[in-house]
């Protein structure tokens, strides 16, 4: 089989609300400083924002599924969704329910992307979770959830959520939920996204790892004997616009080096679309050609700039891109 993909290209965005770092004290981000982002993202024309998902990191970090709770409501034109969830930490159960929820309210303009992380193992931890367990209770949870957000009673026999006749309402508003996008780059993870997901969401691969996580995704849809409609296929971006490539790499790199805590500049420079305009279309169309149809931008950098940042794409850099789009 071949993957059905789309044709076109989707390119969103990445992270609502995160402060300047190296930030100083307490935290308060404001109700005005997302509902101005999400704005700002949709009136630039692009076409999703999505949220990542960690308890504990070297920076700050808010809730996805609260922060995407409120956006909606600043915008009655964008997808939203999640880059990733990590379903292991939690119980799948009231997982169900919160995506459900925000499925309605998002009137189900919605995408559930999940994955183990991994990055930062005191996350597991602090929720509980042995570290070796997290990619066999993320393909359990994925079926949970699928049984929950039908909203018929089901019962599920699975080693780490067994429970008998729950029926859980109001179903979502997509039919049978939102569509469920698997993370990760590993062998199991790619296994996993072409047996149960709907799409692949991947992180910090290039062009060319990304065309062979494709070919590992069909080989496992097939031998699942699955007959898909269609399969959604998005890649987080780091992304940064600038005059010159150097200044770009240098800013970018900073910013990222903080938020994981460790030297990111060649990890930037390998995974990252930098420079002038023509460079970061060039780069985002290496991604198209190799399957990638969900283009999710991290501007990195000073996050008081992020607005230059949204508009010099925008304006500069999509219109490279039009006959994809």
């Amino acid at each position: 089989m071949h993957l059905p993909l789309n044709n076109t290209l989707k390119i969103g965005v990445n992270t609502m609300h995160r402060r300047t770092e190296p930030g100083v004290g307490q935290w308060l981000p404001k109700i005005d400083d997302l509902v101005a982002m999400v704005e700002q993202v949709d009136q630039f024309g692009y076409d999703s924002f999505w949220c990542g998902d960690h308890i504990s990191m070297e920076i700050p970090f808010m809730d996805p599924l609260l922060q995407i709770a409120q956006a909606a409501v600043a915008s009655r034109r964008l997808m939203f969704g999640t880059s990733v969830y990590l379903l292991p930490l939690r119980h799948p159960t009231p997982v169900a329910k919160q995506v459900a929820t925000i499925d309605l309210l998002t009137e189900g303009r919605f995408i559930f992307g999940v994955g183990v992380g991994g990055e930062f193992p005191k996350e597991y931890e602090a929720c509980g979770v042995p570290r070796h367990e997290r990619g066999a209770r993320l393909s359990e949870g994925i079926g949970v959830l699928r049984k929950l957000w039908t909203g018929k009673s089901v019962s599920n026999d699975g080693r780490y959520y067994p429970f008998e006749d729950v029926r859980m309402t109001p179903a979502p508003a997509q039919s049978n939920g939102p569509s469920i996008w698997c993370g990760g780059r590993a062998e199991a993870a790619l296994q996993r996204a072409g047996r149960i997901g709907d799409g692949w969401f991947s992180y910090a691969i290039t062009p060319d790892m990304y065309r062979d996580g494709l070919v590992v995704i069909e080989e496992a849809a097939t031998t699942a004997g699955r007959d898909l409609d269609t399969f959604g296929t998005a890649h987080l971006l780091f992304a940064r616009v600038s005059d010159s490539a150097e200044q770009a790499l240098d800013e970018a790199s900073r910013h990222l080096s903080i938020r994981y805590g460790m030297d990111m500049r060649k990890a930037t420079k390998r995974y990252g679309a930098l420079g002038a305009p023509a460079d970061v279309a060039a780069t985002i169309r290496a991604y198209y050609d190799a399957g990638v149809r969900h283009i999710s931008l991290d501007f990195a950098g000073p996050y008081e700039r992020r607005h230059e940042q949204l508009e010099r794409f925008a304006n500069e850099v999509r219109p490279l891109l039009h006959d994809l789009m």
